[in-house]
């Protein structure tokens, strides 16, 4: 888009404050105020919408190379702007895995191709994210990718020492280790929370002290070695207090939780519908209540979705077989504005801090997550909170439908997103 072109979102409540004018010229942000002479602009009628600046994602798995039949890059990034991001990190396990500098220069790209918003990629810790010896970190970062967190999700780093390795390497160049915390050995044919209902459906348990015991190790050896540690989501009560204490020590520990961890609980698995299946599992009503306390007080730094898109008949077979994982992007929004801004908890500038700000800091993303004012980038997304509707995944632009809300009624609907003053969702609709 040329610098000829003008944007003024007429009357928005930037991060929900009181209405005012927003002038975006070229990629940037012209003037913040009211009554902004709107000559030569489209106008775009704001009022009653929040503004936000442009979602980071932190956790995204766009399955490309690989796994195209669930998701690509293209159609996992159009998913984003609907949802209202701008930016996300892709995961590393593909096929072939993201752990050298080629594949993740290859993700890099088609990001750039796409245009929907900008694609980060995360690199692999381990070599095939087997957890036997590093991969190419020193080459991923000095890659085109630029590459600065590196996680092997989907799988934990269970090697104290290789993760100790890891978190050693990557301070030469202020890097950081996205632990996905799950000691295997005791979650071995763990298919949901283990409590009183995988008793009662005699269902293998995922105990918590699997994903805490991990992230007691991991934040002592970010301490040792000073290093920045990342847990993926973080999803009981009892890890939330591990990095509260760790928190506590000024120790470089950060923390992300899922839109799905914020509102969903283990008692939907009596079900048995393969859509709540998930890693982490669903958790109880106290944990989710945790969570929600620990998002709201900065405990838990930021709401990542881990959108992880599945073809139908890897959901749509009995419990047992079933993949784990659901999309995420086109509900994040929704789902922290039902958890966290409608019960109270968060304000929507806290909203700007769990889903922009603070990623983007995590993921160290230049351009993303900055204030909305006079000489920004125009990363931007406008919400009408007041919209209230049922989740129909038909409509989504994700390749894969296995989302967990389908027929409940949420609120709030992205209805444009702006990518560097690029419109990419205009009137909640593809541009």
């Amino acid at each position: 888009m040329s610098d000829t072109n003008k944007t003024l979102l007429r009357g928005a409540q930037v991060l929900g404050g009181e209405p005012q004018d927003v002038l975006i010229e070229g990629e940037r942000i012209a003037a913040v105020g009211t009554g902004l002479d709107a000559d030569g602009a489209t106008v775009i009628d704001a009022a009653g919408q929040i503004l936000l600046p442009g979602l980071v994602d932190l956790h995204t798995h766009l399955r490309e190379p690989g796994r195209e039949d669930s998701e690509t890059v293209l159609t996992g990034t159009k998913a984003a702007a609907v949802g209202g991001f701008t930016a996300v990190h892709a995961m590393a396990n593909t096929f072939p895995v993201a752990d050298t500098a080629g594949v993740v220069e290859q993700v890099w790209r088609l990001g750039k191709e796409s245009g929907y918003c900008d694609v980060q990629p995360i690199g692999a810790v381990t070599v095939g994210l087997e957890g036997k010896k590093l991969a190419e970190l020193g080459a991923m970062h000095e890659s085109a990718a630029g590459v600065r967190v590196f996680s092997d999700d989907g799988k934990c780093v269970d090697d104290a020492v290789i993760m100790r390795r890891a978190l050693e390497y990557v301070k030469a160049f202020d890097g950081v280790i996205a632990q996905h915390a799950q000691e295997p050995r005791l979650t071995e044919g763990a298919q949901m929370n283990e409590g009183i209902v995988s008793a009662e459906l005699g269902l293998g348990g995922w105990p918590a002290v699997a994903e805490e015991s991990i992230i007691a190790r991991d934040v002592l050896l970010a301490a040792h070695v000073d290093s920045r540690v990342h847990i993926c989501h973080l999803s009981t009560a009892g890890s939330v207090e591990i990095v509260r204490w760790a928190k506590s020590k000024g120790w470089r520990v950060t923390a992300e939780v899922t839109p799905h961890h914020l509102l969903l609980t283990d008692e939907l698995v009596r079900s048995y519908n393969p859509v709540y299946k998930v890693n982490p599992p669903l958790r109880t009503e106290a944990d989710v209540m945790a969570l929600r306390e620990a998002l709201a007080d900065g405990t838990i730094d930021c709401v990542a979705t881990d959108h992880a898109p599945h073809p139908h008949e890897d959901k749509d077979c009995e419990w047992g077989a079933a993949a784990m994982g659901m999309v995420g992007l086109e509900t994040a929004l929704s789902v922290v504005q039902h958890t966290m801004v409608d019960t109270g908890l968060l304000d929507w500038a806290g909203v700007a801090d769990r889903m922009s700000t603070r990623p983007s800091a995590i993921g160290r993303l230049t351009g993303q997550g900055r204030p909305i004012a006079a000489g920004e980038p125009a990363n931007l997304t406008l919400l009408d909170s007041a919209y209230r509707g049922e989740v129909n995944p038909a409509g989504f632009a994700s390749r894969s439908r296995n989302t967990p809300y389908e027929g409940r009624e949420l609120p709030g609907r992205v209805t444009h997103t702006f990518l560097r003053g690029r419109a990419t969702v205009v009137d909640g609709k593809l541009a």
